[in-house]
C-alpha cells in the first residue's frame, strides 16, 4: 500500500509537467492547443531512441525539450502566419507528429530494457524505484515552478500573459502578439515533451500511441487544481496545477483500486473534466435561485 501511494505521488509529479504545459496555453494564452497529443510522445520517442543509442539520459531529456519546442513553433507559425485557427493548427501538427514519431523510433514501440535512465542513478544509491520516481518528480516540478515564476515575471513573460488576457491592448503597446503566441506554444510544448521523456524513462518504453488522451489528462489536472486550491495569484495557480496533477493521479489510483476497468479510465476522466468545467456555471445558477 505504501509503495502504491509513493508511486502515485511520483506519477502525479511527473505528469504535472504536462499539466503545466496545458496551463500555459489554456490559461495563460487562452488557446486550446492539441499539439500536446503529439509532442508528448515526441519527447518520449526522442529520449528513448537516444538512450538506446547510448546517449546520457539527462541529455536525451534536453533533446526531447528541443523537439517539443520545434513542435510548438510549427503550431504557432501555422496559426499566426497562415491564419489557421489555433485548434485546427494544433490538430494538424498532432497528426503530422504521429508520422514524425514513427520515423524517430523506427517502429511503433521501443523498449528501455536493461538501459540506464535518470532513475537508475538514484537506484544505484540503494533508493527504491518508486522513491526514485518521486524524488525526480519533486525535483523537476520544483525547478519548473521556479523557472516559470521567474520567466513570467520578466518583460517577455508579462507580454505573453498580456497577450492571452487582452491582445488588442498589448498590440497597442507595440508588442508583436504573433511572436508572443509562438513563444508561449514553444514553452508549453517543451514542458510537455520533457514530461513525455520522463514518463517514458519511468515506464521503460516509448510507444507511438502514448499521447492519446493527454490533453484531457492535462485539462483535468488544471481544472481540479483550480477548483480545489484557487487561482488568486500566479504562484498559487502554478502550485494548484502541480497539486491538481497529483490529486488526479490519486483519484485514478482510487477508482482502479475500487475495481474500475482500465478501459473506462478515459471516459471517467472526460466526465470528471466536464463536471469540473461546469462547476462555476452550476454554482452561479444555484446562487441566483
Amino acid at each position: 500500500m505504501e509503495n502504491l501511494i509513493i508511486s502515485t505521488l511520483g506519477q502525479g509529479l511527473l505528469w504535472s509537467l504536462l499539466a503545466i504545459g496545458v496551463f500555459i496555453t489554456f490559461r495563460v494564452l487562452d488557446i486550446a492547443d492539441l499539439t500536446v497529443e503529439g509532442s508528448f510522445p515526441l519527447g518520449a520517442a526522442i529520449s528513448v531512441t537516444l538512450v538506446v543509442a547510448g546517449v546520457n539520459p539527462v541529455v536525451s531529456i534536453l533533446a526531447a525539450a528541443v523537439g517539443g519546442m520545434l513542435a510548438g513553433v510549427v503550431t504557432g507559425l501555422v496559426h499566426t502566419k497562415l491564419k489557421i485557427p489555433a485548434l485546427l493548427a494544433g490538430i494538424l501538427t498532432m497528426i503530422a507528429l504521429y508520422s514524425v514519431n514513427l520515423h524517430v523510433m523506427g517502429k511503433a514501440n521501443v523498449s528501455l530494457l536493461r538501459m540506464d535512465t535518470v532513475y537508475t542513478y538514484l537506484e544505484a544509491m540503494n533508493i527504491s524505484a518508486t522513491w526514485a520516481l518521486t524524488i525526480v518528480g519533486l525535483l523537476v516540478a520544483f525547478l519548473s515552478g521556479l523557472f516559470l515564476f521567474w520567466f513570467f515575471g520578466t518583460e517577455i513573460g508579462a507580454a505573453i500573459r498580456a497577450t492571452g488576457v487582452n491582445p488588442q491592448m498589448i498590440r497597442a503597446q507595440g508588442v508583436n502578439t504573433d511572436t508572443m503566441i509562438v513563444l508561449g506554444l514553444l514553452l508549453s510544448n517543451a514542458f510537455v515533451a520533457v514530461a513525455g521523456a520522463l514518463v517514458a524513462q519511468g515506464n521503460g518504453y516509448a510507444d507511438v500511441g502514448m499521447g492519446v488522451g493527454t490533453i484531457v489528462i492535462g485539462l483535468a489536472s488544471v481544472i481540479i487544481g483550480e477548483v480545489l486550491f484557487g487561482t488568486r495569484s500566479f504562484v498559487k495557480s502554478l502550485t494548484a496545477v502541480v497539486l491538481g496533477s497529483v490529486v488526479y493521479r490519486i483519484v485514478i489510483a482510487i477508482v482502479l483500486y475500487l475495481g474500475m476497468p482500465p478501459n473506462d479510465l478515459k471516459l471517467f476522466t472526460a466526465v470528471l473534466v466536464a463536471i469540473a468545467l461546469s462547476l462555476p456555471t452550476l454554482k452561479a445558477k444555484w446562487q441566483s435561485r
